[in-house]
């Protein structure tokens, strides 16, 4: 079912329809007011496109870099998952029943 959320953040105003629970829709954009302001805060612009722009760039920043973080934990656990089922295999072999 789409939902309509109205927005209205750096003067701009305009409605999107999505699949989205509302409340969630509403979380999204409480969460993209607060990147906006602390973009704003940590760089100082106040032109509104430029502060836009500027949060986009690091929300994806943010979100490669935990992919990225994501990748190297799932890297880590098979490496380790391997290992462990090695050392299994290997204990296995030298017990005297397993055959």
């Amino acid at each position: 079912m789409a939902n309509e959320l109205s927005l209205d953040i750096l003067g701009t105003s305009f409605t999107i329809t999505a699949d989205e629970d509302e409340a969630y829709l509403r979380e999204i954009l409480a969460q993209y007011r607060a990147a906006v302001e602390n973009t704003q805060s940590i760089s100082g612009i106040t032109d509104a496109l430029n502060a836009a722009v500027l949060t986009g760039f690091l929300l994806c920043d943010e979100i490669n870099k935990m992919k990225l973080h994501k990748d190297g934990e799932s890297a880590e656990v098979e490496k380790r998952t391997l290992n462990l089922i090695a050392r299994l295999d290997q204990a296995l072999k030298k017990t005297p029943d397993n055959g």
